[in-house]
């Protein structure tokens, strides 16, 4: 009966204890999940936010988790990047518009020489598919400069 006893207590014990292991790795995943950066992301590292800027003044786009491809290519986790003036990011699967708010560097360009008059403005890195369909408000980014 002793042999029932310690034997018993001995497999609650390690239930507990793997219990405990096992919520202590959840919790520490879920550490990681939230404080990890998103795999893909879009960026505009040149000018920065809140820059005053000349016209014309020097654009350049980042990517991450993505590949840069000329409008037309349909291959997964590709595409081309759109400048937004005064808009806001365009939904996901819209297709980018071409109007004149609208900048596309559908060649695969990743920097450009942008001419804008003195002012304030609101710019919006969007990336999209080789049909200019947008990957969302999760591969956008937007900033402020001002150009005098």
């Amino acid at each position: 009966m002793n042999h029932t006893i310690s034997l018993s207590i001995f497999s609650r014990t390690i239930l507990q204890a793997a219990a405990a292991v096992a919520a202590g790795t959840v919790l520490l995943l879920a550490g990681c999940a939230s404080t990890k950066e998103p795999m893909q992301n879009v960026s505009i590292v040149e000018p920065a936010d809140g820059a005053v800027v000349s016209s014309p003044f020097k654009l350049r786009f980042g990517i991450k988790g993505m590949m840069v491809a000329p409008a037309g290519t349909m291959l997964a986790d590709t595409g081309h990047h759109h400048l937004l003036i005064n808009l806001d990011a365009i939904p996901a699967g819209t297709v980018v518009p071409f109007t004149e708010g609208h900048m596309h560097f559908g060649k695969g360009q990743t920097e450009a020489e942008i001419t804008l008059p003195p002012g304030t403005y609101k710019l919006t890195a969007q990336f999209a598919n080789g049909a200019h369909q947008s990957y969302g408000k999760s591969l956008s980014q937007t900033i402020t400069v001002t150009v005098k």
